[in-house]
């Protein structure tokens, strides 16, 4: 029973290979053991610790769920949570040496820093937009030469005045009842003031009208809301037999740094577990013939260690409540399937 509950609750790393990578805990996989899905069984085991949440970043562990679940959490970060982008560029004058598309293209990459829950989507037969579905930002700056520039100086810097267009010269255009929208809160800007745009000379100039709209990563990557939204399982570490002397510094150094100790034990140097769970899992261990036996390497099959990196649109803890909102929204519109079907 101790190995088949070993191989129903971990993945094991092996020399050449990964065991037990495929969930198994299904009724009737296993005699003796009940896996029949229980609500009761579910909210009992299941639970969130967050580990770490700052501004743009929050780590969190979510224990006692199926991989598949998780991976759902994961894509939907990815592609289903709506934001606000810039989608269509009206350019009335370009001089600087960016064609329009690629001026076009790097304006739309822009994070914009809007609640998309204030906002509708947008009708794609409507050309113009409204209030209540676009949002409008202009850009409009001209390099000139700095005329109190010395005249032995050779830096750009010196020797001209807004030569390097950057967001914050995107300048927010309220319509509508826009402006009494956002009194109370932070207006509508872009999430970093200092990305660069472009560079000019005396007597280039950019002019444009930039719309932004609301939309999902799965119809452009400009839409997603994350970074970087990643998950791993808990690494566990277990040494088989002690480990002394200089295999227990050899050992220490297969790891990542901090996951295996070395201490003094009345004289000799013993090994041992500190913090398996920042271990990067690179199986070096396995390049050494004398220590490969000594230890086992797994991962815990239920333990998901999440990290999603937001943009900076909206905080982290925001798209991760979002992303719930939008799997139990999958789950209703499945359910009203079935309802629809059993009528017919």
């Amino acid at each position: 029973m101790a190995a088949v509950e070993q191989m129903r609750s971990r993945v094991q790393l092996k020399e050449f290979s990964l065991q037990n990578v495929h969930s198994t805990d299904f009724p009737g996989n296993y005699p003796g053991y009940d896996d029949t899905w229980d609500l009761e069984r579910f909210q009992k085991n299941f639970r969130i610790e967050i580990t770490k949440m700052e501004d743009d970043l929050l780590e969190f562990d979510m224990v006692g769920i199926d991989a598949a679940l998780a991976n759902a959490f994961r894509r939907i970060l990815l592609a289903e949570v709506p934001t606000m982008a810039i989608e269509k560029v009206y350019v009335y004058k370009n001089t600087s040496i960016i064609q329009d598309e690629i001026l076009a293209h790097r304006l739309g990459l822009i994070p914009i820093r809007a609640d998309p829950r204030l906002f509708e989507y947008r009708n794609s037969d409507d050309a113009e937009g409204t209030e209540i579905d676009t949002l409008q930002f202009e850009l409009n700056v001209k390099c000139t030469r700095n005329p109190r520039a010395a005249k032995d100086s050779s830096d750009p810097s010196e020797l001209y005045l807004d030569h390097k267009v950057y967001t914050s010269h995107m300048k927010w255009l309220p319509q509508g009842n826009q402006s009494d929208l956002f009194h109370d809160i932070d207006p509508p800007r872009t999430v970093h003031s200092d990305i660069l745009i472009a560079q000019l000379r005396p007597g280039q100039e950019i002019h444009v009208i930039m719309h932004c709209v609301k939309g999902v990563g799965k119809d452009h990557a400009k839409f997603s809301p994350v970074a970087t939204a990643s998950y791993r399982l808990l690494p566990e570490i277990t040494l088989l037999h002690p480990i002394e002397g200089e295999m227990a510094e050899r050992l220490q150094k297969c790891f990542s740094p901090g996951v295996i100790a070395v201490d003094d034990v009345n004289g000799k140097k013993v090994a041992s577990v500190e913090n398996a769970r920042i271990d990067t899992c690179s199986r070096e261990i396995f390049r050494h013939e004398d220590l490969k036996n000594l230890v086992r390497m797994e991962r815990v099959r239920d333990y998901f260690i999440f990290s999603i990196e937001s943009t900076g649109i909206l905080a982290p803890d925001v798209l991760m409540k979002e992303a719930i909102m939008g799997l139990m929204g999958k789950c209703r519109r499945f359910l009203d399937e079935l309802d629809a079907a059993q009528m017919d």
